[in-house]
């Protein structure tokens, strides 16, 4: 019924959406008058396709070039949204200029070029944003009460699935392999699709080389296509997989993972942070693996270091981080949730849906945890 409900609102969502750039902004561009029609039965073909994207997202039964194009529609369908905002908010200054009319048509001839100009820029960055590799980048965190530094590469929404496959797999764990990081965490959303169609697609997680092993909790698309079944699997490739419970490592740190929040929407496998933290070591700092960062709205005192997270792809097509921040409490990078607890939110190193990102490139991080001085 969720995912029903989900791709019925979306369609919804996209379908007024395209509307709007279309009747507010396409349709007075005076550059297109004479391919009016042309214009307007694009959008109608976009809105299409993304309709077939939404009703058959969780048939999987697309054929995974169909995949890519339609959901590349969704992406080009925001950004045409954006600039239609935008080009509304600036024809209220327009509506002012005095009533000569050779003036206001080279202003409005100007204008229209430099909006046009604007979306052909914005869409063609996004992908091209979206097909490069994930940036390495690198995070130094003062723990308090930490022994010994300690470096933990964290990966996350590689979204492996139709898009992203082997090749995008093999290209991430090399980035790592080459960090020679202490630890390496993901962080949830590796996988969209059901362990049945993975094949040898996560085969090279096996050849991450950590020296305090490899660690993983599951992301709120894990629970789409089988949360138990994909942790089981991602298990018999060597990580360990910390469902609500934690780990002592090195006799260093805590390290505690939680199921997805999204498990109190499924009522199945909810996140419970007491019973992750239970067996932890008072004395040593507690680092949480959480693919949500608004875990935070569940703690109540718990001692906690450092939380990391993704789920936000950053906002991954700017301004959409906005909307996101209606939902979490925090978007990308490093923030002070408490005097005793910091955050540290990754962009993620797949996409999901458009292979787009404007202002939130993908990212591979390693963190480096500092001794903390008096």
């Amino acid at each position: 019924m969720f995912r029903l409900s989900f791709a019925f609102a979306a369609i919804a969502v996209l379908s007024l959406i395209n509307f709007y750039s279309y009747k507010r902004f396409l349709k007075r561009l005076d550059l297109f008058f004479k391919i009016q029609g042309v214009i307007k039965w694009a959008m109608i073909a976009i809105t299409l396709c993304e309709i077939c994207y939404f009703l058959v997202l969780r048939l999987d039964n697309l054929d995974p070039i169909l995949y890519t194009l339609f959901s590349a529609m969704i992406g080009v369908s925001f950004m045409l949204f954006c600039v239609a905002l935008l080009y509304d908010l600036f024809h209220i200054p327009y509506a002012k200029i005095p009533h000569d009319y050779s003036r206001r048509l080279f202003i409005k001839m100007v204008f229209d070029v430099t909006m046009l100009i604007l979306a052909l820029s914005y869409i063609t960055k996004g992908f091209l944003n979206g097909m490069k590799a994930p940036r390495i980048k690198e995070v130094d965190v003062f723990i308090d009460g930490l022994e010994s530094e300690l470096s933990i590469v964290q990966i996350t929404d590689v979204h492996i699935g139709k898009t992203l496959g082997k090749s995008f797999m093999d290209d991430v764990v090399k980035q790592v392999n080459a960090l020679d990081a202490d630890m390496v965490v993901i962080t949830g959303d590796l996988i969209d699709m059901p362990v049945n169609q993975i094949g040898d697609k996560l085969d090279s997680l096996r050849a991450i080389q950590s020296r305090l092993g490899v660690y993983y909790v599951p992301g709120n698309h894990e629970y789409f296509y089988g949360v138990h079944k994909i942790m089981e699997y991602v298990h018999t490739l060597g990580v360990h997989v910390l469902s609500n419970r934690s780990i002592v490592i090195n006799h260093t740190i805590n390290l505690a993972g939680v199921m997805d929040m999204s498990g109190k929407r499924f009522d199945f496998e909810p996140p419970d942070l007491k019973r992750a933290l239970l067996h932890v070591k008072p004395e040593l700092p507690t680092i949480l693996l959480s693919h949500q960062p608004k875990i935070v709205k569940e703690m109540s005192g718990e001692k906690i270091d450092l939380i990391l997270s993704g789920h936000t792809h950053g906002g991954q097509i700017f301004p959409f981080g906005l909307l996101v921040l209606l939902d979490q409490p925090y978007l990308s990078g490093l923030y002070q949730h408490s005097k005793h607890t910091q955050v540290f939110v990754s962009n993620g190193a797949g996409f999901w849906g458009p292979a787009v990102r404007i202002m939130a490139p993908s990212e591979i991080v390693k963190i480096n945890l500092k001794v903390k001085k008096a």
